[in-house]
């Protein structure tokens, strides 16, 4: 941390980040757990084969015109905070707690969902090694003691990584990312190469039982959470060492290669025997019995490198993207100031780590039963600051457009309408994608805990003059802001004042 900093009263972040490093952790979020769990636990037998690829089609694409509208707003606010910060730009101090609450959400139920799903790899090839001593259930699933040490370890590495900075971390992301893009084509051409793979496998091409239009709905209602490793880019934009206009092209890539990974790791796992009777089988993972019908009695542990590589990848990334962002609103007191420390020689901000390492290590003992209520109520929290930026963008574009691509109030409607549509899925009863009694009452409680920190901070979040906020929030009072503030009529601040007015609350 510079004296500047200090002086100022601003703790910022190192610019330590390059292109490969930002795309790694971007697709290494999209691609965790689920690629690998999902195709015989929620895709086929939901969607299909080919629903669920066009599922991918149609989701990815229209969330690449969500990534479209994050790149105009990362060139025009390249700061930490992603989505919260463009939510108080657009709106105001308000709908930013909301926002950023409902990105905490999603993101640690990502790194929960991602540490889990190490019980389950341990399972099918080592077992007997760590589902060991016994200790209760949760919805038929048994939880063991030797399960929740091994993952209890995985997170506190997580946690040190990064604590000990971004260049450590990113540089490990990097090298995983790599492994697992490898590793899914060596299961691809495993798979085809099988004497019984045939397209005659993939028939039915839709799910058994229900309308084409029903299988797709199902799977494009979870794309938020299935595609929503691509907004950890804004969220690490002040650490870009490249000019953040950059961030359009790597956040697209993600979103198609993503897409790309997803629809190979299925197609491989249909592709082999009919798919139904791969589902009747009842494996406890059919990718991994996939894998060993392709490469024999080898196949789990060809398998381990992209599903390990995948599972840590996604730890990594949401483990980085929640640290910035609670970083961000505890530098505009949205939290408290505990959350605004940042470590004197790695330049991370220790005690968000230490926040995000302690909620994560209590998804363990819910056990693998939980993955399906953290899918689905981390697709609601992403779906709804996707809609939120977009809504920003909109407004952003409508009064600067002369510095805006002639696109940007279309992506802005497209997206927004998306985000909508996705999030209406998932909670209208009776959709093919609703969520489940357990996920409300997950979600439910975490809207709870949101409301108990922002009535504790609300008075605080009141006495700061917008133009402070600015300051704390995007680095400088000049960058505009999108709503009238309150106070624009009472007091004028110049910038040299909002720096001075920093140490309010």
């Amino acid at each position: 941390m510079s004296n500047e900093h200090v002086e100022s009263g601003r703790e910022e972040l190192k610019k330590t980040m390059s292109p490969a490093e930002v795309w790694a952790l971007a697709v290494g979020a999209i691609i965790g757990w689920g690629c690998f769990v999902l195709p015989g636990a929620r895709f086929l037998p939901e969607a299909g084969p080919i629903g669920s690829v066009l599922a991918f089609i149609v989701g990815g694409g229209l969330l690449c015109f969500v990534a479209l509208a994050y790149s105009i707003l990362v060139k025009a606010y390249p700061v930490a905070g992603g989505a919260f910060t463009y939510a108080y730009v657009g709106f105001g101090k308000a709908w930013a707690f909301i926002c950023g609450w409902a990105l905490i959400l999603g993101y640690l139920c990502v790194i929960a969902a991602n540490g889990t799903a190490l019980a389950l790899l341990s399972r099918a090839l080592l077992p007997g090694v760590f589902d060991v001593g016994y200790l209760y259930s949760v919805a038929g699933l048994d939880v063991y003691a030797g399960e929740l040490a091994m993952m209890t370890c995985a997170f506190l590495f997580f946690g040190y990584m990064n604590f000990r900075g971004m260049d450590f971390a990113s540089s490990i992301q990097l090298i995983l990312a790599f492994a697992l893009v490898a590793g899914v084509l060596i299961l691809t051409v495993g798979s085809f190469s099988t004497s019984t793979a045939s397209l005659d496998n993939l028939f039915p091409l839709f799910a058994e039982g229900r309308s084409p239009w029903a299988c797709v709905i199902s799977i494009v209602a979870i794309t938020p959470w299935l595609f929503v490793g691509f907004d950890t880019i804004p969220q690490t934009a002040e650490e870009f060492d490249f000019p953040p206009e950059k961030s359009r092209r790597l956040m697209l890539n993600s979103i198609i290669c993503g897409a790309t990974l997803y629809a190979l790791v299925l197609i491989s796992v249909a592709i082999i025997i009919p798919y139904t009777d791969l589902l009747g089988q009842n494996h406890t993972w059919a990718t991994g019995a996939v894998a060993d019908m392709a490469f024999g009695r080898f196949g789990g542990m060809i398998l381990a490198i992209p599903v390990l590589a995948g599972i840590l990848t996604g730890m990594n990334g949401f483990f980085m993207a929640t640290t910035r962002l609670l970083f961000s609103m505890g530098r505009g007191k949205f939290l408290h100031p505990w959350f605004l420390k940042v470590h004197p020689k790695y330049g991370t901000p220790t005690n968000a780590v230490l926040f995000t390492l302690g909620l994560t290590l209590i998804a363990p003992f819910f056990g693998r039963s939980a993955l399906n209520w953290i899918v689905d109520m981390s697709a609601m929290g992403t779906a709804l600051a996707y809609l939120s930026t977009c809504l920003v963008v909109y407004k952003y574009a409508s009064r600067f457009a002369d510095q805006t691509p002639w696109w940007s109030k279309s992506v802005a409607v497209v997206g927004a309408l998306t985000s909508i549509a996705c999030f209406l899925m998932l909670a209208v009863p009776g959709s093919p994608a609703a969520i489940g009694f357990e996920s409300w009452i997950m979600l439910l409680a975490w809207v709870a805990i949101g409301a108990c920190f922002y009535f504790s901070r609300a008075s605080i979040l009141r006495s700061i003059p917008e133009t402070s906020m600015q300051y704390m929030l995007l680095g400088t009072a000049d960058r505009p802001l999108l709503f009238t503030p309150k106070d624009a009529e009472e007091e004028v601040f110049e910038e040299d004042d909002a720096k001075s007015a920093v140490e309010l609350g």
